[in-house]
């Protein structure tokens, strides 16, 4: 049972160390929707979101008003729409019909962002998914609160390489298409390998097709309660500072357990999972790197970064899953550059770069995530970053991510300006050494053996 008593010591972390839920994310299932018929299957989409997420934002308000708890976001993720589309859908425009659909419900239940646009193609591509990834430049050009993503791998069945070439073109498309805004298209669209069914955070939530009807997920952060336990043993071991991360991740995963118990009860809608990840924004004292230059760093970026990051991440998830007995989603440390005061500052130092990024996603929470990369870097190089993340991932058995911005019209040293909790970023360099006879391999690479290991 969760009491008052938590509550009410949670209260110092929220006033002055910036703990937040980060999001109460309503899971939707489309798949009673899918119709042959193109206006059919919009208005069914449409009826379904607005009647099942009507009273979302209101509870958690509520929510917030009655616990003093913080819920940044209120969001909904849908079944991955090449799924729910493919018998309507001919072409790329007709996906984008049901884009703004579900823009339209999305605005009209009072939500920021709602996920979902997306394929799942790590062995293949049907036509009505290939349909799908063609549309999503033009898609997340003409709508505001879509968020996209594809997943092109997995630990079982290897990397999609036609999907991973085809996202590098469509990762430039969608840049090209919002131009005008920083490339802020590419802010909501992200490349997976064994992507979740259940994560909350945008932009790669959407709702597996194991899942129920509707589900109730939250995610909860707090790097800035992190950073202020780990103050008070500054010079100790690491046995110590183990377990006081420990111990912080437990307390911050049961305020996302009392939110969800509470959200679920008063929607009448099931429980799914709390993902505890540390996910930063730009406010100071919100910061990961902050975390990490507590253990020790001088900056992020410098040697034993990596093992750091790797202590954090192992000791989030261990204090978790002690809180709740349904810890899912990404849960762990984030490391997205733009949302990250202390990832800029180490940007600009000259201590963090796309290498060592990439050496991080090793052991991080996700990947390669809200990097802005010059406007004129190539598709080809674009999708031979993601291959190699979507490589990690693979050998790892751990999801991976790529959420690339090449900010068109800008080029190394230069700033792009996303806004909100997507922040602002500096462009950083790329290998210019090209990849393209690599990349425009068709085919497959196969999954890992996964026995004969040593």
């Amino acid at each position: 049972m969760i009491n008052m008593y938590e509550v009410s010591e949670t209260n110092k972390m929220i006033e002055n160390e910036n703990l937040d839920v980060r999001t109460i994310t309503l899971g939707i299932s489309l798949l009673d929707c899918i119709d042959s018929d193109l206006d059919e299957l919009n208005r069914k989409i449409y009826d379904k979101i607005t009647a099942t997420a009507r009273d979302l934002v209101t509870v958690g308000q509520e929510i917030e008003k009655e616990f003093g708890i913080p819920i940044v976001n209120k969001r909904i993720s849908v079944t991955p729409i090449s799924i729910v589309g493919a018998a309507a859908c001919r072409t790329p425009d007709d996906f984008v019909e049901i884009a703004r659909t579900l823009d339209r419900a999305a605005e009209t239940v009072g939500v920021n962002f709602i996920g979902g646009y997306s394929a799942l193609v790590s062995k293949g591509m049907t036509p009505g998914e290939e349909n799908l990834i063609r549309s999503i430049p033009r898609a997340l050009a003409v709508t505001e609160r879509i968020c996209s993503s594809v997943n092109v791998g997995s630990t079982k069945t290897g990397i999609n390489m036609d999907a991973v070439r085809l996202c590098g073109e469509i990762v430039k498309e969608t840049a090209e298409a919002t131009k005008e805004r920083d490339s802020l298209g590419c802010a909501k669209l992200v490349v997976f390998c064994n992507a979740p069914d259940d994560n909350p955070f945008m932009a790669g939530a959407f709702l597996g097709v194991t899942e129920a009807d509707a589900v109730i997920n939250v995610g909860v952060s707090g790097p800035g309660v992190v950073k202020k336990a780990l103050e008070k043993v500054r010079g100790k071991g690491f046995e110590e500072l183990c377990e006081t991360i420990k111990k912080t991740a437990f307390k911050v995963t049961r305020v996302g357990q009392l939110v969800a118990g509470e959200a679920s009860e008063r929607l009448g809608i099931p429980f799914g999972i709390v993902d505890l990840s540390l996910a930063p924004t730009p406010a100071v004292g919100d910061s990961v790197a902050e975390i990490l230059e507590e253990i020790g760093l001088e900056r992020v970026g410098a040697p034993g970064t990596t093992a750091a990051l790797a202590l954090l991440n192992d000791q989030v998830k261990k204090g978790g899953v002690m809180a709740s007995s349904y810890v899912g989603g990404l849960s762990g440390a984030f490391i997205p550059v733009s949302e990250d005061q202390g990832m800029i500052d180490a940007v600009h130092a000259g201590s963090l770069t796309l290498e060592k990024l990439e050496a991080m996603t090793c052991v991080c929470s996700v990947g390669l995530d809200m990097i802005a990369i010059p406007g004129k870097t190539p598709a080809s190089t674009i999708a031979g970053i993601i291959a190699d993340e979507m490589a990690i991932g693979m050998v790892n058995q751990k999801t991976t991510a790529v959420r690339l911005i090449p900010v068109i019209g800008k080029d190394v040293g230069d700033m792009a300006e996303f806004g909100g909790l997507l922040g602002y970023a500096p462009v950083m360099p790329v290998n210019e050494f090209g990849c393209e006879r690599f990349v425009s391999r068709e085919g497959r690479i196969p999954a890992p053996i996964h026995s004969f290991k040593n």
